[in-house]
């Protein structure tokens, strides 16, 4: 435990912003794999719906700097390419 006032205000500040990082984190992992579950089933409107609401999630989380902007980009071009395969086997 450290017994430097500036390092114990320090570790104050990182578990807040944890918690905090941590529920954005969370909502936007949960986004991705509901989006997921939705392109392995058939494709609908609710599907294309449920990617669209990952995408808001992720953009999200980058903004505020919690999940990379390159591991974000990633996810969203995989489940677009993703959900425009479904789509074409749909039609």
């Amino acid at each position: 435990m450290a017994n430097i006032q500036s390092q114990i205000k320090r570790n104050r500040q990182n578990e807040k912003r944890r918690l905090r990082n941590r529920t954005v984190r969370g909502s936007a992992r949960t986004a991705d794999n509901a989006a997921r579950k939705a392109l392995a089933a058939t494709a609908t409107p609710e599907t294309r719906a449920e990617v669209l609401k990952a995408i808001s999630a992720l953009d999200k989380a980058a903004e505020k700097g919690i999940i990379h902007k390159n591991t974000v980009a990633r996810r969203k071009s995989r489940l677009m390419k993703r959900l425009n395969a479904v789509s074409k086997k749909s039609e």
